[in-house]
């Protein structure tokens, strides 16, 4: 029966997300409320992805999850919430599309979906699971077990300087000093829109990149941040 249920997973977002088109997945707190900064900062990225012509997708719950969805939303994109049930913090926040709002058991399962679609990842400042999903992506692009090229943008240098010392690991040897590329930290919207801007031109939207039949081509590539 578990494996039936897995399957079952896989087919309903197979279903209903392959055919969403460019996506960004936005990590970050579940614990921030509106009135944080990250959140605000959170929801006016959602909402420049979403002028550009992308789908923000989410872990679904609250803080930066919400803050993304709602500027996605506002600016009148598509928002993508892939939940988990956990036994405290997360629900699903109302800025979700209802069609594409899906509740996940197995955390496994929920990766692929957020690893498969995504052209970009930004990650805000968290805990635990933001670690978890940070690294994860991380590693597989360390290993070259991606089958496409994602950006990682991570937001709040002063927050993650001082959780995890980056250059450390390189300096010991437990990574390639060209790991570090694998990753740009930022402050600030424009900033961060200017990594995104090149690098998905560069990566996904480059004249010689082939595309979908029907593919929309975001607004990114053609106008400034």
């Amino acid at each position: 029966m578990r494996a039936v249920r897995i399957f079952c997973e896989f087919l309903r977002g197979f279903r209903a997300l392959h055919f969403v088109g460019p996506c960004v997945t936005v990590f970050g707190s579940a614990r921030f409320k509106a009135d944080h900064p990250y959140y605000e900062l959170g929801r006016e990225v959602g909402a420049r992805l979403a002028r550009r012509g992308f789908a923000v997708m989410t872990g679904g719950g609250p803080g930066i999850m919400e803050a993304a969805n709602r500027g996605a939303r506002e600016a009148g994109a598509k928002t993508i919430g892939l939940n988990i049930r956990l036994p405290f913090e997360q629900h699903a926040n109302p800025y979700i599309t209802p069609s594409l709002n899906f509740d996940f058991h197995y955390f496994f399962m929920r990766k692929f979906w957020f690893a498969y679609l995504a052209k970009a990842l930004v990650i805000f400042p968290g805990g635990f699971g933001t670690l978890d999903e940070l690294f994860e992506i991380l590693t597989l692009a360390q290993t070259q077990k991606l089958a496409k090229k994602i950006l990682v943008v991570i937001y709040g240098r002063e927050y993650w300087n001082r959780l995890i010392n980056f250059q450390t690991m390189a300096d010991a040897g437990a990574i390639s000093p060209l790991d570090l590329d694998l990753f740009t930290m930022v402050d600030t919207p424009e900033e961060g829109f200017e990594v995104l801007k090149q690098g998905l031109t560069k990566y996904h939207l480059g004249p010689d990149r082939p595309r979908r039949v029907g593919e929309v081509v975001p607004e990114i590539a053609k106008t400034n941040p």
